[in-house]
């Protein structure tokens, strides 16, 4: 089991961390194997800039961009012991990140008495199918609640109700919420995708004065997270009368076909001002493509990728926004333990959890690399 934090600076956590990795059944797990790989305009500000800001504010900021000093709220379990059955979209070193928090809660609730088991799988390549299929036997067996990312809101969301109808706790977590409407109970995650590609996107049209040909690579067809980004890319780009927009293509949330697509988008478009990455692994494969050709075509893109923050450090990448992790992974299991007691969302916890995206610039990037890999090398 491969993790791409190091957590070099996070206090206890950090000592038991090499631990954790080497045994992924510790503290009573049963996570799986199987799927563990190595890896905005917003009215409320949830994303938050560190670009004009002081060193000791951009400090301060990157040090909150991944919270990892959590304590669980004072919420009395009922019971000494829960079992979760937890699917997302691929298998993906962003939900090995999300995997962390969930094993530190696990832990905290461990020494408080209370024992937590979960499957944690997903396949190899995002599939509807897959993920439907996955639910449907999970519902056939006796977990206390199941949680899904959901890999297409369209084919997912029905599936959900029929669960909910026939008397199953189901939840959504991590980047991609049911479509609304949906009787999921209650979603922790990125709240606002969308948002968080419009302000990708404005950091870019700022960059180029508001004029220049840009190109979206979104990630896979119907996630809702990667749509959503996409769309408030889309959006902001024509609220611009200087920009235009040359390509739209999806890489399946690959590195390789991000490459590859760039690279073609760079041969049919080799005046291309910008790309926006919507996705972890789109914002590396156009980071290789752009240094291959010889670009200087400037890139924006999502999250943490070591490979990215290098290029970021390198002005390769302009920006990028870092979700955080770690606490939707934390938070995640705090909500499952209460709703597997049967409450619902109000004063214990919210219908939905809203998680922080922070936008990370060059200046800020050897900070990065430091806080979740323990060194800029």
């Amino acid at each position: 089991m491969q993790f791409p934090y190091f957590f070099k600076n996070t206090t206890a956590f950090s000592k038991i961390v090499i631990s954790m990795i080497a045994c992924s059944a510790l503290f009573s797990s049963t996570v799986s194997a199987e799927n563990v790989s190595s890896e905005s305009l917003s009215a409320e500000s949830v994303c938050v800039s560190s670009a004009e800001s002081s060193a000791e504010d951009a400090g301060a900021a990157i040090r909150d961009a991944v919270h990892f000093d959590h304590v669980l709220d004072d919420y009395e379990p009922k019971k000494d012991h829960y079992n979760f059955y937890f699917t997302y979209k691929t298998v993906h070193s962003w939900w090995d990140a999300v995997a962390l928090g969930m094993e530190e809660a696990q832990r905290q609730y461990l020494a408080r008495g209370v024992t937590i088991t979960y499957e944690y799988m997903a396949p190899d390549t995002a599939s509807a199918a897959d993920q439907i299929k996955r639910l449907l036997t999970a519902g056939e067996k006796d977990y206390d609640v199941i949680g899904v990312d959901v890999a297409d809101e369209e084919q997912i969301s029905p599936i959900l109700d029929e669960m909910v109808d026939s008397g199953l706790k189901v939840m959504t977590f991590s980047s991609s919420d049911a479509a609304e409407g949906c009787k999921r109970i209650a979603y922790v995650g990125n709240t606002h995708n969308y948002e968080d590609g419009a302000e990708l996107t404005e950091a870019l049209c700022r960059k180029l004065h508001y004029k220049g040909k840009v190109a979206v690579l979104v990630g896979n067809q119907g996630a809702p997270c990667h749509e959503d980004r996409a769309r408030g890319a889309i959006d902001t780009i024509s609220a611009y009368s200087g920009m235009e927009l040359a390509a739209v293509e999806y890489d399946m949330d690959s590195i390789e076909l991000a490459h590859d697509l760039t690279l073609k988008i760079l041969e049919a478009h080799p005046d291309l001002d910008g790309i926006i990455c919507c996705n972890m692994s789109n914002p590396v494969g156009a980071a290789r493509a752009v240094l291959e050709a010889g670009s200087s075509t400037v890139i924006v893109g999502m999250d943490h990728d070591r490979e990215a923050l290098h290029y970021l450090r390198d002005g390769v990448i302009y920006c990028l926004g870092v979700q955080d992790c770690y606490s939707i992974g934390f938070d995640t299991l705090q909500v499952a333990v209460k709703i597997a007691d049967q409450n619902l969302p109000g004063d214990l916890y919210p219908e939905k959890t809203e998680e922080k995206t922070t936008l990370v610039y060059q200046a800020d990037a050897e900070m990065m690399l430091e806080r979740l890999y323990g060194d800029a090398a």
